[in-house]
């Protein structure tokens, strides 16, 4: 692929106050995190103990991984709402072929790394359809992946017949009860896959090519960038994405639900938002995205802490986004568009 930019080593360092300036707006959610936790402690004290930080961070690893691929495609000008719907398919048809039919399975038994294998590979075949239709066809990225929704919700929910899996094997829980250093594999995933892509988006070419191809899709295609493979690439990389954040969320919760991620595109939209990330494309950073994430997880964790009934937390939950959102504008110093 040809290079837009030039390389890192030729590219000349920003200056100090524009290296300030990024940085800065990178971590405009960190007042409003510090002030969720200031309001958390003065609650109760043990919110800010650090068992209740991993169990922050144990409910935001699966989040982080669709918020990570939806940044990825919002970063190209597009969005997906599909992958919701992809986190909860692809593990449900990963475990359906592995247990048995007397735990609604569907009888075949296979053994589970096959059902493993299936879950990112179908995730690929979600992202792969998306991408040929909004890419290849030209269809609408918001009515494709919204109908994309609502078929994966369907055959969900009638392959499992609205029944919650259980008996799941040890393999598909392990992401999130396997811990390393006192925090489960989930979040150290999360982790290595947000440090690799941000060093993508920041000194790799591909990255600087989302970039250019968010920012101006023609002036990148001029420029020599193969626009039409890489987006429609960043479409199977966020299923992908979106199926192994499936997967942790199913260890995280041990049972497999026939609505699992449903409604949860809110969210993950919300986090990648208020974390910078622009709908129109071609800016925002994952760091934002990761503070998207933490702060909305801190806010949860919070509410509960609060003894917030679930009839007020959808209301306080969305206050809380706004004032978010305004707090990072103006500690960003850029407008959010």
């Amino acid at each position: 692929m040809t290079e837009v930019m030039t390389s890192p080593q030729t590219e000349l360092p920003a200056p100090p106050r524009r290296r300030k300036a990024v940085w800065l707006r990178e971590l405009a959610l960190l007042p409003a995190l510090i002030v969720v936790f200031v309001i958390g402690g003065l609650v109760d004290d043990t919110f800010v103990g650090w068992s209740n930080i991993v169990s922050i961070l144990t409910a935001s690893a699966a989040l982080s991984l669709v918020v990570l691929g939806e940044s990825l495609v919002l970063i190209t000008g597009k969005f997906d709402l599909s992958l919701e719907s992809t986190m909860g398919l692809a593990p449900a048809l990963g475990a359906m072929v592995v247990i048995p039919a007397a735990s609604a399975g569907f009888g075949v038994e296979l053994p589970a790394a096959i059902g493993l294998l299936i879950i990112p590979l179908c995730g690929a075949l979600v992202g792969f359809v998306n991408g040929f239709l909004i890419v290849k066809l030209k269809l609408n990225a918001f009515i494709v992946t919204l109908a994309m929704l609502t078929v994966l919700r369907g055959v969900q929910v009638g392959s499992t017949k609205g029944k919650t899996l259980f008996n799941l094997p040890d393999s598909f829980t392990n992401l999130a009860t396997t811990t390393f250093a006192g925090l489960p594999m989930s979040v150290w995933l999360a982790a290595v896959l947000f440090a690799i892509a941000g060093w993508v988006l920041r000194y790799h070419r591909v990255g600087r090519a989302l970039y250019a191809i968010g920012g101006n899709r023609e002036a990148a295609r001029a420029a020599g960038v193969r626009v039409d493979r890489i987006a429609w690439a960043v479409f199977v990389v966020a299923g992908i994405l979106a199926a192994i954040g499936g997967l942790a969320y199913t260890g995280y919760v041990g049972a497999l639900g026939a609505n699992q991620g449903s409604g949860l595109i809110l969210q993950v939209f919300a986090a990648a938002v208020i974390g910078g990330v622009s709908l129109d494309g071609g800016k925002g950073t994952l760091v934002g995205a990761l503070t998207g994430v933490l702060l909305l997880s801190s806010v949860s964790s919070l509410l509960n802490y609060a003894h917030v009934t679930a009839e007020w937390q959808g209301a306080i939950y969305g206050a809380i986004i706004l004032v978010a959102l305004i707090i990072a504008r103006y500690a960003g110093g850029k407008p959010q568009t």
